[in-house]
């Protein structure tokens, strides 16, 4: 056997960035509305995930089509080289009725309480149900990283999408994605290699050096 078929295929780095913070960022659920764009803070987070990112070896970069991914998309293609390639599977999630609503208004609702402890049970009224929310990230994900094997692939998303995601990569249940956070211009990281179980190999990352995953 020769050399070349003994050396493993490096794992395939998918890494998860949350948008920057926008001026209705933890008061509103904006869903999908159209015309949010970051704050000025947001824009400055962009900027400075970007110089974390060109620590890596990015492949490709893939943003949800809204404003303000988009946004937070646009300083990492430019540091990195590497264009921003919209993808609808790392869109929102489809709040329905309770898009644009104030979220201390929303958590006064009975259903409230199933958002929060059982979510696998839980449809945004005239919305998504977040089983889709998840099933929806684990296909456009599956997808990325089957398209980019062995490269660093830059999603950048919503938290709930992210949170869902890294909870599946886990292997949590569903009904404890919310224990996780993602904040706003956050870096969660999971390697992939064929036939194995993925790695998380890191969740809601703001300040630390991204350049050690390089070696993962």
């Amino acid at each position: 056997m020769d050399q070349d078929s003994q050396t493993p295929q490096p794992p395939t780095l998918l890494l998860l960035v949350r948008h920057g913070q926008t001026p209705t960022t933890g008061q509103v659920l904006p869903g999908r509305a159209p015309g949010l764009h970051l704050s000025e803070a947001g824009r400055d987070q962009a900027d400075r995930v970007a110089g974390r990112l060109a620590a890596l070896p990015v492949t490709a970069v893939y943003s949800s089509p809204l404003e303000r991914t988009l946004q937070t998309a646009g300083p990492t293609a430019e540091r990195t080289g590497v264009p921003v390639l919209t993808e609808a599977g790392l869109i929102e999630g489809e709040f329905g009725d309770w898009t644009g609503r104030s979220l201390a208004e929303l958590a006064r609702l009975p259903e409230w309480h199933t958002v929060q402890h059982e979510p696998e049970a839980f449809r945004f009224p005239n919305g998504e149900s977040f089983v889709e929310i998840r099933d929806r990230m684990a296909h456009t994900l599956t997808r990325l990283r089957r398209a980019h094997a062995g490269g660093t692939v830059v999603c950048f998303s919503h938290a709930d999408p992210i949170r869902v995601a890294v909870s599946d990569a886990l292997g949590t249940p569903l009904n404890r994605f919310q224990r996780l956070s993602v904040g706003p211009c956050s870096v969660s990281a999971i390697a992939y290699r064929d036939g194995e179980d993925p790695v998380v190999l890191t969740v809601n990352s703001t300040q630390d050096s991204l350049a050690e995953l390089r070696a993962s």
